[in-house]
């Protein structure tokens, strides 16, 4: 089932396979990959963004979805839901082109996808762990009115860095 919400500055939509060429020319630097979990990978080519495309089609419900500018994916935003006992929650990740940082436009992905969580998927809590040092990031999520519910200290590595992580949440 397609699915698209149009915001003020993007929209959110499934990926198509056409998006993969703006997909990897957007996800393609180290400044957006530096902030994200290691099975983003980096240098990140089209034949990843295929890939991704192809393994999100296959998926019921879709949860993963293309951020798109003057009809471009620029970026995509995402949900996991968890399970057994947290199975009414979802882990929310997103990313956003260097060129489109700024303008509010993660933020605006960011509730989008929660409303859209909440009234469809039936969830109760979306939860988002940033790096701690990822302070725009952090400012989006409290912008989009995630709660800052603490920092998990020296809770992961990347790049050969242990970095702390926050933990922001939004309940139904």
């Amino acid at each position: 089932m397609a699915m698209e919400l149009k915001l003020a500055s993007c929209s959110v939509r499934t990926l198509h396979e056409a998006d993969a060429e703006s997909m990897a020319q957007h996800a393609n630097d180290r400044r957006i990959w530096v902030q994200l979990r290691d099975r983003f990978p980096h240098p990140y080519s089209v034949a990843d963004a295929r890939s991704f495309i192809d393994l999100m089609s296959r998926e019921d419900p879709c949860t993963s979805f293309a951020i798109v500018v003057d009809e471009r994916c620029v970026g995509g935003i995402g949900l996991e839901r968890q399970h057994d006992v947290h199975r009414l929650t979802a882990e929310l990740g997103y990313w956003l082109g260097c060129d489109f940082w700024g303008r509010g436009i993660a933020t605006q992905a960011i509730v989008g996808v929660t409303y859209w969580a909440f009234e469809t998927l039936d969830l109760q809590r979306v939860f988002a762990e940033p790096y701690a040092d990822n302070l725009a990031s952090c400012r989006a999520l409290e912008k989009a009115g995630f709660t800052l519910e603490g920092t998990l200290r020296r809770s992961v590595i990347k790049d050969g860095v242990i970095r702390d992580q926050r933990m922001y949440a939004r309940v139904r």
